[in-house]
């Protein structure tokens, strides 16, 4: 078993730790922290009832949004979260060229969720869905995220309306 300073998956939870804590809006911070690794941890979840490696949707949650949290500025940040995804993987040096790829691929098209993509790019927009629906159970659904919710619920067996 790695240990914390040489697995993957916790040299990014440090990366990304970093740039939340550089954020002075508390409220941004907070929202950074739940967000990022509620979207992580559903993909690991989503990946295992899948048969999917979890390591890269853990670490794709982890930085799907990275971008907007680091600046505040949510414009285009599929894409802007994708290249600092990319900047950040190839500077930790352990992800290897497709690895990479998949992970910012899938970052890139978290927000189009009317588009189906790759494997990888559906989970990561499911985990987001998920995260968004878990963080308060008691709100209604985002309107263009019911049908995929109701799908996620079918899939986890879960009976619930959307």
């Amino acid at each position: 078993m790695a240990s914390i300073e040489t697995d993957r998956t916790e040299r990014v939870r440090q990366v990304v730790d970093e740039v939340l804590r550089g954020q002075e809006d508390l409220e941004e911070r907070r929202a950074g922290f739940i967000h990022l690794y509620g979207v992580a941890q559903a993909g690991a979840l989503l990946a295992l009832v899948r048969g999917l490696d979890a390591e890269p949707c853990t670490v794709a949650g982890m930085l799907h949004d990275l971008a907007t949290y680091q600046t505040r500025d949510p414009t285009d940040h599929g894409r802007r979260s994708a290249v600092l995804a990319r900047e950040i993987l190839s500077d930790l040096g352990c992800f290897t060229g497709d690895e990479i790829v998949t992970i910012c691929t899938a970052i890139a098209h978290h927000r189009i969720k009317e588009q189906v993509h790759g494997t990888y790019d559906e989970l990561l927009k499911d985990a987001d869905v998920l995260a968004h629906t878990l963080y308060n159970t008691q709100l209604p659904p985002i309107e263009k995220e019911r049908a995929r919710l109701s799908a996620l619920w079918a899939e986890l067996g879960i009976e619930r309306g959307t």
